[in-house]
């Protein structure tokens, strides 16, 4: 199975591409999108869809998983990251390509064993998962590759509510 993770933002948006096969699973690819804060905020969002569009013409995944927004004490942020979700699920339902969503600390307790580990730990258990030389930079392409590596090795029980 190769699934294609996103930690979705407005101004960064992570992505991480990984192949699942007989348990094991292999980075494919992975990166980030910016966004300038100059851009309105229509011009942002489609800069966000069309490369996610192009992601998925590109890699053909089985399915995209992302993580679910946090609501925190700024409103605002939780809306823009909403946005972000929903230029993401556009692209993915026009591809035809299956979406699931997960929680942060759902994401964190696949990959880490715990649900409330700090974002230096994700990136240095992503990188032993995948056994990448280095940790994966930036932290929001480390955490678009949990998300994948949570949906790759959930079982199928798990996929099937969260999709």
């Amino acid at each position: 199975m190769k699934v294609l993770g996103i930690d979705p933002g407005t101004a960064a948006c992570g992505y991480g591409i990984v192949q699942e096969k007989g348990g094991r699973v292999r980075a494919i690819d992975y990166g980030w999108w910016k966004t300038p804060a100059s851009d309105r905020p229509e011009a942002r969002l489609k800069t966000i869809f069309d490369a996610v569009t192009t992601l998925i013409d590109q890699t053909a995944p089985d399915a995209v998983a992302l993580e679910e927004s946090f609501v925190g004490v700024d409103a605002r942020t939780a809306l823009s990251v909403g946005q972000a979700r929903g230029a993401i699920l556009v692209a993915s339902a026009l591809a035809e390509v299956e979406c699931a969503e997960y929680s942060p600390s759902r994401v964190k307790q696949a990959v880490c064993g715990y649900g409330r580990a700090e974002k230096a730990q994700v990136q240095r258990m992503v990188q032993a998962i995948l056994r990448l030389d280095a940790p994966p930079e930036p932290s929001h392409a480390a955490d678009a590759l949990a998300v994948g590596i949570c949906h790759a090795l959930a079982p199928p029980l798990l996929k099937a509510v969260s999709a």
